[in-house]
């Protein structure tokens, strides 16, 4: 018994029974209940009501939600996602646990749906019903029947708690409400920038940032690949779960997948007789049925892609991660979830079978909608449509045994880009030479708050006292820089730049929105004190980064040296090809008509986009106008003269670096006698 119950004992003891039971129901809704893990409350409290269920029915949960909720009730894990299919139950896990954090927990939550419409859709059809319906709810919610302002659409006012619901859309909905509990539904349906404030995550982690036991909660049935909101999250999760069953025959845990045609596991069928679907195991090879997977899926474990963590859960709901050794393992702060229609025992399996060899005859026609949908609602996946990969193996060996730091013949001038990130700068060299060919040269990282003045000093020093030597013989330093003022420096990158905007430095930023060219524009950063902007002060240039990575990409197409042609040495490091690689070319349809998007695959891809600045760079400077074939010409003259040493070779992959003399100003090229561009119109 509580202290609050002992107090009520004291109380009544010699009032009314009248009075005695009306003080009993006042303090209950003060009481402090005994820990229940949410399965638990919801066996003994929760209802499907008619309007939002088949059957109206006591709720108990499949196997498979069960390690969803108790994700979602132990106060440990702060992030809980789940990239989903439809028909899996995550709505009836959701209200389940809104119902059971304001009666059990009595905290503060937000609820946020896609749109306004979504929102007061889902309070009328789910929450509405179950508070009426769930009878445990009247002792923290007087006013379930009545009309109150504590009983609306945007808000539900409980004993000691309230829980707000609202929808998207607008970055205001973000603002002034603070939580103990974050929740989004169909997170993947949200915009992904709202109203260019931020992602609508983002935004509403700041609600719960103060709370004590603060906690995040996301589902959503997954959109376009790279673009999706929940497949991010799932991404960047601590550990990411599937369910796994034991065979029906030789006992070994797996997942259930879809598998392929010559994949060695998931779904086998006949196309003319679906009912036929049966699953292959990856352990033993048997083929087992639905009914078989029935008869083992209460035996099944949450495990995580590395098979190293296992999620149990006992008959009270409560869970425990452990290792594959059986040992306890610590409890991740982020966890996500994927689970697809096939493990639902409401739906046949031969149904899926059916609802794809539908899509896939649209498919051959040309009508990719119903593949798209039959993807991301039936198999919870993304939809990647058309792609194009660049596959790092191929990208390592058409590498060439040429040093870093070392310009080889035919690389006539050098371009750098910049890229900002949370603790340095990194910076990527390519030479450039006729007709756009190119050589990656240097890679470089400057460790340090971008927000202090010493990393800025070291940039500095790179980039206007560095020198690397040609296969001439003659000293090159770098020719124009661009730095990405995207992240969460800006002002440092904008001063920075207009303090060196005489040398060629840029402030850049990605483009939003349709890109009508790779130089896409600038604008003004800075403002006087009437509000004005500066008519002398910092500009930030506008990259069509797509645009820019499309370019490249047709370069790494070229096959032969010469124009046009990419060189890559052999003294990159993995990981420097992995971000060159980094980002897929998808096919987005979007109001506009057909676009094409390069997204990422990878989180490090500062490689691929600094790429695309030099790309900029070479549209900035207009280096394959016409007008400058004179300037090529005299800039060849002087790096690399018409007489040089025959006998002299370029250095080797991995030779000792050359020494670096850092001259005050440019050697071989003084800067009287530096080639120079005719004037460029500011846009």
């Amino acid at each position: 018994m509580s202290d609050l119950s002992t107090i009520h004992t004291a109380l009544v003891a010699d009032a009314k029974p009248q009075i005695a039971a009306a003080l009993a129901r006042g303090l209950r809704a003060w009481a402090k209940p005994e820990p229940q893990s949410l399965e638990a409350w919801s066996r003994t409290h929760f209802y499907l009501s008619a309007e939002s269920s088949y059957v109206e029915q006591r709720w108990t949960p499949w196997t498979f939600q069960r390690g969803i909720m108790f994700c979602c009730s132990n106060d440990d894990i702060r992030e809980v996602d789940l990239k989903k299919s439809a028909r899996v139950g995550y709505t009836k896990i959701l209200l389940a646990d809104m119902l059971y954090t304001a009666h059990h927990k009595r905290r503060n939550q937000i609820l946020w749906q896609p749109t306004d419409e979504d929102r007061d859709e889902f309070v009328k059809t789910e929450l509405e019903p179950a508070l009426r319906d769930v009878a445990v709810m009247r002792e923290v919610m007087p006013t379930v029947h009545q009309r109150s302002k504590d009983n609306t659409l945007h808000a539900k006012k409980f004993a000691g708690s309230v829980l707000h619901t609202k929808g998207g859309k607008a970055a205001k909905n973000y603002r002034r409400v603070s939580a103990d509990t974050a929740r989004w539904d169909e997170l993947s349906a949200f915009d992904n920038d709202i109203e260019k404030e931020g992602d609508p995550f983002g935004l509403g982690s700041k609600r719960v940032e103060g709370a004590t036991y603060p906690k995040k909660i996301a589902g959503s049935t997954p959109k376009q690949k790279g673009l999706c909101l929940i497949d991010a999250r799932y991404q960047a999760a601590d550990v990411r779960l599937k369910f796994n069953i034991p065979c029906p025959e030789c006992g070994e845990l797996h997942p259930l997948t879809w598998g392929g045609k010559d994949e060695p596991h998931g779904f086998k069928f006949d196309k003319a007789d679906p009912k036929s679907v049966r699953h292959l195991c990856p352990h033993c090879g048997v083929l087992y049925t639905q009914a078989d997977y029935l008869r083992v899926e209460s035996q099944g474990v949450w495990v995580d892609e590395d098979n190293t963590l296992h999620l149990v859960v006992d008959e009270a709901g409560n869970g425990q991660f452990l290792n594959s050794d059986g040992t306890p393992a610590p409890t991740p702060e982020h966890i996500a979830f994927h689970v697809w229609t096939a493990y639902s025992p409401a739906v046949l399996w031969s149904a899926i079978v059916s609802e794809f060899i539908a899509a896939h005859e649209a498919m051959q026609t040309g009508d990719d909608a119903k593949m798209k949908a039959w993807t991301n609602t039936t198999q919870g996946e993304c939809w990647e449509g058309e792609i194009e990969r660049t596959d790092v193996d191929e990208l390592k060996q058409r590498a060439e045994p040429f040093a870093l730091k070392h310009m080889p013949m035919g690389c006539l001038l050098l371009l750098c880009a910049c890229d900002v990130q949370g603790n340095r700068i990194e910076a990527q060299v390519w030479g450039i030479g006729h007709g756009g060919e190119m050589w990656t040269l240097d890679h470089c990282q400057f460790f340090g708050n971008p927000e202090q003045a010493e990393v800025w000093d070291e940039l500095e020093e790179f980039l206007f006292g560095e020198t690397y030597t040609h296969a001439a013989g003659t000293v090159q330093q770098i020719f124009a820089t661009a730095i990405d003022s995207g992240g969460h420096h800006a002002n440092a990158v904008y001063a920075f730049a207009h303090k060196h905007r005489a040398r060629r430095v840029f402030a850049i930023k990605g483009a939003s929105g349709i890109e009508r060219s790779i130089e896409n524009g600038n604008a003004k950063v800075s403002y006087n004190h009437q509000g004005k902007r500066e008519r002398h002060g910092p500009t930030l240039w506008h990259v069509g980064t797509h645009l820019a990575k499309d370019r490249f990409a047709s370069r790494l197409e070229v096959s032969r040296p010469g124009p046009g042609y990419v060189h890559l040495s052999r003294d990159n490091t993995d990981e420097w090809f992995r971000q060159l690689a980094a980002e897929d070319r998808v096919t987005v349809r979007t109001q506009y008509g057909t676009r094409y998007r390069w997204v990422p695959n990878r989180k490090r891809n500062e490689v691929i986009d600094m790429t695309a600045y030099v790309i900029w760079l070479e549209e900035r400077l207009w280096l394959w106008r016409p007008v400058k074939r004179a300037w090529w010409a005299e800039l060849e003259e002087k790096v690399q003269p018409a007489i040089t040493d025959l006998f002299a070779a370029p250095p080797a992959s991995q030779s000792p670096e050359p020494a670096r003399a850092k001259p005050a100003a440019r050697p071989q090229v003084p800067e009287a006698e530096e080639p120079s561009f005719e004037p460029i119109p500011m846009h």
